[in-house]
């Protein structure tokens, strides 16, 4: 049985078992898809990636994405992931800018201090949400629909829809209702109060998935959110956002716009390094 090398991490956090973990494969071209998702699917965490050979010259590597239930075209946190482990094995790593080729084409990343970062790719569909879909979200995480002060579609890839609410206190309040979300990816954002809630961050956000759990912190939804938020001049241009707490993690995710891009970043922590027989 052919072994492959294998990694997993965790992103967005500087210590292990804070942020959101991702398994990774290494060298993993000889594998067909089908192993892919089986194994996608034992890990059982939100993602696992498979790191390839590229199929362009632009790109340093290829990775692909899966869930325990389908491929991704792209994800944040296995985006810094991936590249992470590509660069402890990289023999000759670029000292500028490392360009990843996923479903969704070509993504670039850069370091920063201890921070790795990606250009969030640009939204496929934005704009406002329409109001009996924002009545079923309210109903959804149990609010008034009142409580809701704008909601925007930020779709990247996965189909995320932004719900911005007035405090940092109303996200972590929110006990959602996954029965009535079935199908739905809300992503939730409220503004920290510096005086209560502390100065590490400025907005606080909550992921909620179609397939009925809360993902600990996710660069693709923060991605959207950022341009969204950016976009419409609720947030600087250079922030951090806090996520995971009612989790019991502390993701801390760094946004900045410089030019055009805006780039999500995050600190990497190897957890587990080994060999993997499949």
């Amino acid at each position: 049985m052919p072994s492959f090398s294998f990694q997993q991490v965790d992103v967005f956090s500087s210590q292990p078992m804070r942020g959101n973990p991702l398994a990774v494969v290494i060298g993993a071209d000889a594998l067909d898809d089908a192993h892919m998702q089986a194994f996608a699917n034992w890990t059982n965490l939100s993602e696992t990636t498979f790191l390839l050979e590229p199929t362009t010259a632009e790109a340093h590597y290829r990775v692909r994405i899966f869930t325990p239930t389908q491929e991704l075209p792209f994800a944040g946190h296995p985006t810094l992931g991936s590249a992470h482990v590509w660069l402890s094995q990289a023999a000759n790593a670029p000292q500028g800018e490392i360009v990843q080729e996923c479903g969704a084409g070509l993504v670039r990343i850069r370091r920063d201090g201890q921070r790795l970062a990606f250009a969030a790719p640009p939204l496929v569909r934005s704009g406002p949400v329409e109001p009996a879909l924002i009545e079923r979200i309210a109903k959804g995480l149990g609010i008034p629909v009142s409580m809701i002060e704008d909601a925007n579609w930020v779709e990247n890839g996965p189909d995320w829809i932004g719900v911005r609410l007035p405090a940092r206190a109303d996200v972590l309040a929110v006990r959602p209702d996954y029965s009535i979300l079935a199908g739905v990816r809300v992503g939730l954002v409220g503004r920290f109060d510096p005086q209560s809630d502390g100065e590490d961050a400025q907005f606080e956000v909550r992921a909620f998935t179609r397939n009925g759990y809360e993902d600990p912190v996710t660069g693709s939804l923060n991605a959207g959110l950022a341009q969204w938020l950016i976009g419409s001049g609720i947030a600087p241009e250079s922030y951090v956002a806090a996520q995971g707490t009612v989790l019991g993690r502390a993701g801390r995710v760094h946004v900045d716009k410089a030019g055009d891009d805006i780039w999500v970043g995050g600190e990497v922590a190897t957890c587990i390094s080994g060999t993997l027989t499949l």
